[in-house]
């Protein structure tokens, strides 16, 4: 048994040392598609952990954000990490699936105050209703 922990130890190292080379990457590479892809996966990760102490945020989009903090924590992935570029594909779409459905039933200014980059790429990873992700009715 000691030994399945320490697997899955290492497997959490290893994906947390992943990461952190993506943002080491992201903030060298010139302004771009593919840089805003690098750096919105931590950002992702920090709008969640803000939203889920947020108490204006219903339990319904906590349980989603819960759901998709375990995926990207998770080393079992559907498209593996070590893949350039395209790795952390599914922890992204998982992510923004999530805070899709917490903007949907979360106040205007939670999102707002717990989204800690560029609030253009808020809106492109989330826009509602076709229109823009801040012009929903109160």
């Amino acid at each position: 048994m000691e030994g399945w922990w320490r697997a899955i130890a290492v497997a959490a190292l290893v994906t947390c040392a992943f990461y952190l080379t993506l943002i080491v990457l992201a903030r060298r590479l010139p302004p771009g598609p593919l840089r805003d892809l690098l750096r919105v996966l931590p950002d992702c990760v920090v709008a969640l952990r803000a939203l889920h102490r947020d108490p204006r945020v219903p339990r319904s989009a906590k349980a989603g954000l819960w759901i998709a903090l375990i995926w990207v924590l998770s080393p079992i992935d559907l498209i593996p990490e070590f893949l350039p570029v395209i790795g952390p594909l599914d922890d992204i779409v998982v992510v923004a699936l999530a805070l899709r459905h917490a903007v949907k039933v979360s106040p205007r200014e939670a999102i707002e105050d717990a989204w800690p980059g560029d609030p253009a790429m808020l809106e492109r990873l989330l826009p509602v209703g076709g229109g823009s992700l801040f012009r929903r009715g109160s």
